[in-house]
Formats: structure tokens, C-alpha cells, sequence
């Protein structure tokens, strides 16, 4: 039932409507003259507080607010891959052929081409019995994405009809099904409201890391599949950058980059660099499988906080076809300020620093969207959504709400330091803040794919790295030189570490991406290093000619080695290092 009202009351993006009863909590309206999006965030009698989506200005008391009948939904389906969306998923391309460079408010364009056909490939037949999940074809999207038209979840019934392989449009029926309640028609075009997770039978154990070729992340802090990272850190630290680098390099068969909130000029980067990538993996451009999410810090601010809950839905849309999908959020601070901007606007008690007092709910309704899954269907299949927020606490102070909330959610904890990007460290990751409790879960994968050592090795460097840390304090006072030697020793040995195996150059084609076996390989060679020089020195050795010696340079190139060539240098490294250790 359509339902109007009239505005009452404007403040900012949120307005005030009377004769609004019938409508519901979450409903999609449109207001005034311009027919601005908006949402219902607050009802009271006939009143409804309204999130408008646009800007307010020229608004005026007594303009009409009429219901759509439905909640913000997004539109699922062939034409989704490749696309640039605004935080409500209106198509940026599309709008800009249409107003220019500027979104004109008011503008109603359909989220996917409605006029495309596209070449459907039949799958299922005339009687079977189907359920939500259940996939009736398949539409060849991109060259990186064969989506699977799936019969939607709240269905269940046996195919009375089904059309015969050939190009149709979305909105085209491409099926009946006889249910328990009618007769039900289905389009390759699904709709689904933002904010209510799709439905899945189990959710299983994150035991499978999702590999991104970046050594920090995924040896000494990996996250699963299915798992929930977070990365906060200053402005200029690489938040960005890091997360492009999982973008293109994640183990992950679907890319879904939000940008919530951030500046024009970072988001522009992203929207001009990401259709020249090339896909590593098959290389086509990585935009195949890629959707992007663009909202900029000068868009309306209500938007902001929809266009998370925009990505996630995509990404698990995707997870139920059967896909594993990595969602990067840049960032969630900025969707928090702007949670705080509306929760001001209602007049709401404010929580710790204005933020409003159900941030914490918020952020773990977001990332609990995330997970390793069973999907519905007849068949089970095993898919997973995998995020990783990044978060930008104001001054790189990581007790601010945001921050701290957020830690409390995810279980990957990648804190950025800006002393360590100044000095070219790359990713500026914090060794000794950073954490991972995914580490017991993933280490039989690890020590399957790599090597029976992989846990000891790991957990022995990161040891050394602390006792480094220990030890900087005491050179700090005294110089390294009144250090004793097996102390020395470890100095160099942790160098080593920083330099030759966390450090990483995104730029280098070689060193962009490691795969798990020479990373295992690179850190177990600094080790043996370790070993070998220490047993050198209880036999008497000088650690000045331990640290000397010729084999430390074929250590720190062991990263530009390809991959190919890689197993067979680093078994003549280790050689190496056993020969000249001995002869010192």
C-alpha cells in the first residue's frame, strides 16, 4: 500500500513526516518535488523520521513524502561484475552519461542495464523439485565470472516450465515454479534488502587462510577464509595500498571495494587503477571480477552508512552461488562519523566521544555478515565472505571508540605505524601490536602445504623480533658494541627478518606476491641462519665474522628470486650457510 505524507521538519539529511502511518520501519520513500531517495529510521505515530540519501537543500514544509511499499533493497544479477556503484547502488558511469560530472539529485537510474539480453545456458529441467539456492542456469557475465542464476531463497517448489537456452534480459521470466502458496515467476533479477543477511544452512570452522602473497599478513598474522580483519592506522601509514594489494593478489574468486567515506582524490586512484589491473591469475583486467563501491567523503552522509550494508549484500549474493568473495570496507571510521552525524540529528544520547551508543551493535551486525559457509540449496556447496575494514582513528590514536569496538569483532588485528612508513617500510605493519587468532586454526593447513616446522619457525622468529625490541632499549643506552656476541647475533638475525623477509615492494614484479612455499622457505633459510651462526659461536667463532659473511647477501635477494627459479637457490643458500658457518 502506497502511503503519503508531508514534511514537518528538516535538519540536514534527516526530515520529519506526518501521515505516515502504515508505513514500516526501514521502508524506502521518496521525498519532495525531486523525489529524493530516502529511508525510514525512526516512527512514532503517524511521524516518520526519514534518512534522505541526497541533499536537503531547497526542501521545503509541506512537500510530499510518498512509500515505496519495500525496504532499501539492492538489485542481484548478470550486469553487476565490472560496475561502479554509488553507496545505494545507482550505476556512476551510467549517471554520468546522463548529468555529467556532477549527480544531479532526484535522478532515477536502474541499478543493472535492463535491456541487455544476456546468453542464458539452461540447467535445470521441467519437474525437478527446487529450492532457494538452486541453480536453474548459468550467463557467462565476464570473462573471470560465470554467475549462476539461482532460484531465490524464500522459494521452494517443482518447475512447471523453464525457457530453452538463448539471450534474455533480466527482468525477462525465465521459469515458473509451483509452490505451496501459487504459482511463482522467476527472472534472472533478484532484489534483496540491505540490511538482513541472506540465509545460509552452516557456518563452518575458518580453517583455510585466505593466501594474499604479502608475507606479514599471511605468516605471522593470517586471516581465513570466511574471517574478519582490521586495519587501522594514520594517514599515510598505507591503508589504501595494503588493501588494493589484497584486492589484487587475495585468494578470493569475487573483489568488493567499498570506499565508505573516503577523499575524492584516494578514490579517484582506486576507480582509475583498478580497471588497468591486470588479473594475476588469468590476466584479464581484474575489474572481471571486481565491483566497486564509491562514496566519496562529499557525498551526502546518510548514503555513507547504507554503502556498507550495499557491499556486503553483493559479496554474499556471490557466496551463494558457490564463490569465495573478500570485502574490503575503506574505511569504517568514516562510516561511524557518519552514524554519529544522523544520530545527532534525531537527538539521540551520545555514547563515548558523540559516537552513538549502539556503534558496537552496528559494527558486529556488519562483520558477523562474514563467514566460511554451507549454502542453501539442494546441493551444498562451501563458499565464504571474508572482510577487512580498514579504520582511520584521528591522530593514529588506536583508543579511540571505533578502534576498540572494532578489535573486539574482528580476530585479525593489522595495526599500521606511521614511524615505520617513514621510514619506507613497506607494509607498515607493527609486528608487536599486531595479532591473529586464526593462527591455531589455519596452522594445519600451513603445515600441510608447506612444511611439519611451519608453527615452530614462525612463533622462533617472532621471539627473536621481541627480544630485538628488548634489546633496542639497551643499545639505545650503551651502543651495540656492549652488547654480548650471541646478542649481536640476534640483532643481525632480526634485521634480517625486517628487511629481507617483512619488508615488501609492491611495485617489484617478483616481489608483489609470495606464494606460501617460499615464504615458508624464505623465513625458515633466516632461521637456519640463526641456528647455524649460534652453534658457530659456542665453538668459538667471532659474531663479527659471522656477520660478515658472503652468504647474507644471497639471503637478502633470496625475495627477487622468481618463483620458478626459487627452490633450487634456496637449497644452495641453505648449502651455503651450513658451509660457511662451519668454516668461520
Amino acid at each position: 500500500m502506497i502511503t503519503e505524507g508531508n514534511i514537518i521538519k528538516i535538519a540536514g539529511p534527516v526530515i520529519v513526516a506526518d501521515g505516515m502511518r502504515g508505513t514500516q520501519m526501514y521502508e524506502m520513500v521518496r521525498v519532495g518535488t525531486s523525489r529524493l531517495i530516502g529511508e525510514i529510521i525512526e516512527l512514532e505515530g503517524d511521524t516518520a523520521t526519514i534518512q534522505v540519501y541526497e541533499e536537503t537543500a531547497g526542501l521545503k514544509p509541506g512537500e510530499k513524502v510518498e512509500s515505496t511499499g519495500g525496504p532499501l533493497s539492492v538489485e542481484l544479477g548478470p550486469g553487476i561484475m565490472g560496475s561502479i556503484f554509488d553507496g545505494i547502488q545507482r550505476p556512476l558511469e551510467v549517471i554520468k552519461g546522463l548529468t555529467g560530472d556532477f549527480i544531479e539529485r532526484g535522478v532515477d537510474v536502474p541499478s543493472i542495464n535492463k535491456d541487455k539480453k544476456w546468453t542464458f545456458k539452461t540447467i535445470a529441467k521441467v519437474g525437478d523439485i527446487v529450492k532457494g539456492g538452486d541453480i536453474l542456469g548459468e550467463v557467462q557475465e565476464t570473462s573471470a565470472v560465470l554467475q549462476k542464476i539461482m532460484v531465490p531463497p524464500v522459494i521452494e517448489g517443482k518447475i512447471l516450465s523453464i525457457v530453452s537456452s538463448g539471450e534474455f534480459t533480466v527482468e525477462e521470466d525465465i521459469a515458473e515454479i509451483e509452490t505451496e502458496s501459487g504459482v511463482k515467476k522467476v527472472q534472472m533479477l533478484q532484489r534483496w534488502p540491505v540490511r538482513k543477511g541472506r540465509p545460509y544452512k552452516e557456518k563452518l570452522d575458518p580453517d583455510i587462510p585466505l593466501i594474499s602473497g604479502q608475507r606479514t599478513q599471511d605468516t605471522f598474522f593470517p586471516v581465513a577464509k570466511g574471517g574478519t580483519a582490521a586495519i587501522p592506522g594514520p594517514f599515510g601509514s598505507g591503508k589504501t595500498v595494503t588493501q588494493q594489494q589484497l584486492a589484487k593478489w587475495a585468494d578470493a574468486d569475487i573483489i568488493v571495494y567499498v570506499g565508505c567515506g573516503e577523499r575524492g582524490n584516494e578514490m579517484t586512484e582506486v576507480l582509475i587503477d583498478f580497471p588497468e589491473l591486470e588479473d594475476p591469475k588469468s590476466g584479464n583486467p581484474l575489474m572481471d571480477r571486481t565491483v566497486l563501491i564509491a562514496n566519496t567523503s562529499n557525498m551526502p552522509v546518510a548514503a555513507r552508512e547504507a554503502c556498507v550494508y550495499t557491499g556486503i549484500t553483493i559479496a554474499e549474493y556471490f557466496r551463494d552461488q558457490g564463490y569465495d568473495v573478500a570485502l574490503m570496507a575503506d574505511s569504517t571510521s568514516r562510516w561511524a562519523e557518519a552514524m554519529r552525524e544522523i544520530s545527532g540529528r534525531l537527538e539521540e544520547m551520545p555514547g563515548e566521544e558523540g559516537y552513538p551508543a549502539y556503534l558496537a551493535s552496528r559494527l558486529a551486525q556488519f562483520y558477523e555478515r562474514a563467514g566460511r559457509v554451507t549454502t542453501i540449496g539442494t546441493e551444498d556447496k562451501t563458499s565464504s565472505v571474508s572482510i577487512v575494514g580498514a579504520v582511520s582513528p584521528p591522530g593514529g590514536d588506536l583508543s579511540e571508540p571505533v578502534t576498540q569496538n572494532t578489535l573486539r569483532i574482528a580476530k585479525v588485528f593489522w595495526a599500521l605505524d606511521a614511524s615505520l612508513a617513514d621510514k619506507r617500510h613497506f607494509p607498515s605493519i607493527d609486528w608487536l601490536q599486531s595479532y591473529s587468532l586464526y593462527i591455531d586454526s589455519v596452522q594445519g593447513w600451513w603445515e600441510e602445504n608447506t612444511g611439519a616446522d611451519w608453527r615452530a619457525t614462525r612463533d622462533e622468529a617472532m621471539i627473536l623480533l621481541q627480544k630485538e625490541s628488548e634489546l633496542q632499549e639497551i643499545v639505545q643506552l650503551v651502543g651495540p658494541d656492549a652488547l654480548p656476541e650471541s646478542e649481536q647475533l640476534t640483532l643481525e638475525t632480526t634485521r634480517m627478518i625486517r628487511e629481507d623477509f617483512l619488508q615488501q615492494n609492491a611495485y617489484d614484479s617478483v616481489d608483489t606476491y609470495c606464494s606460501p612455499s617460499k615464504q615458508y622457505e624464505m623465513l625458515k633459510t633466516i632461521i637456519l641462519f640463526q641456528k647455524e651462526a649460534v652453534a658457530a659461536l659456542e665453538r668459538g667463532a667471532d659474531s663479527k665474522d659471522l656477520i660478515a659473511l658472503k652468504v647474507k647477501e644471497e639471503i637478502g635477494r633470496m625475495k627477487f628470486v622468481a618463483e620458478d627459479e626459487f627452490p633450487g637457490r634456496v637449497k644452495e643458500i641453505q648449502e651455503q650457510i651450513v658451509k660457511q658457518t662451519s668454516e668461520v
